[in-house]
């Protein structure tokens, strides 16, 4: 790719802010924009015709978000990478952006050659993440897995060891020196805190989780 520029499309519904994006891309030197759209739609269409590296979308965008457009491209296997660009600085959102599908998130804010740089490594595989939002999406990663791992009392963690086991509940009482309605409350518990209805869905959530080895 010695001497290829960067092919982009660029996806913004503010035409004075896309604009200004579009001159910053090609005074570069290093980027072609082959495409421009002013809606989410439109930008979707533009990469499946255009085929581009890398495209460079408002996180807002009537029609689909550019989230929404990031998850179409993953869903459909198309080799663009997805950069969203937006004012909003809300970690839930850059999460929610980059679980999506999005190869990176950047801030309306950034310079002109963070903007640059952010496209050129973005077109190289990395992932991207603006220095202002990666702090937030740390701390938003960090609850999220705190949130998702539930607290389980001695009883429930060795009950999901029997279950995991295929121990039936009889088995598990007698195991456990409980009466039967009494390990039966506890597996109902573990189910209420995994989200799940039965044995099967207990131990894949669990080893998901990682409460299993």
């Amino acid at each position: 790719m010695t001497g290829e520029k960067v092919r982009v499309v660029v996806g913004d519904d503010h035409p004075l802010f896309r604009d200004g994006v579009v001159r910053a891309l090609t005074s570069s030197g290093s980027i072609d924009v082959v495409a421009e759209a002013d809606d989410g739609v439109a930008a979707l269409a533009l990469i499946r015709e255009h085929g581009p590296q890398v495209a460079l979308l408002d996180y807002r965008m009537p029609g689909l978000d550019g989230a929404q457009v990031a998850a179409a491209v993953r869903r459909d296997l198309l080799p663009t990478r997805v950069l969203l660009i937006s004012a909003h600085d809300e970690s839930a959102i850059v999460y929610s952006a980059l679980q999506e599908g999005a190869a990176g998130f950047i801030s309306k804010e950034s310079s002109r050659s963070e903007l640059v740089d952010a496209v050129l490594s973005c077109a190289k595989g990395r992932d991207v993440v603006a220095p202002n939002l990666a702090a937030g999406l740390v701390g938003e990663i960090q609850r999220r897995n705190d949130s998702d791992t539930p607290t389980l009392s001695t009883r429930e963690r060795e009950v999901l060891v029997h279950i995991a086991n295929g121990q039936t509940i009889p088995a598990m009482a007698k195991q456990m020196f409980l009466a039967p309605s009494t390990v039966k409350t506890h597996v109902q518990r573990l189910y209420e805190k995994l989200g799940v209805g039965d044995r099967g869905a207990a131990v894949a959530e669990a080893m998901r989780r990682g409460l299993l080895e």
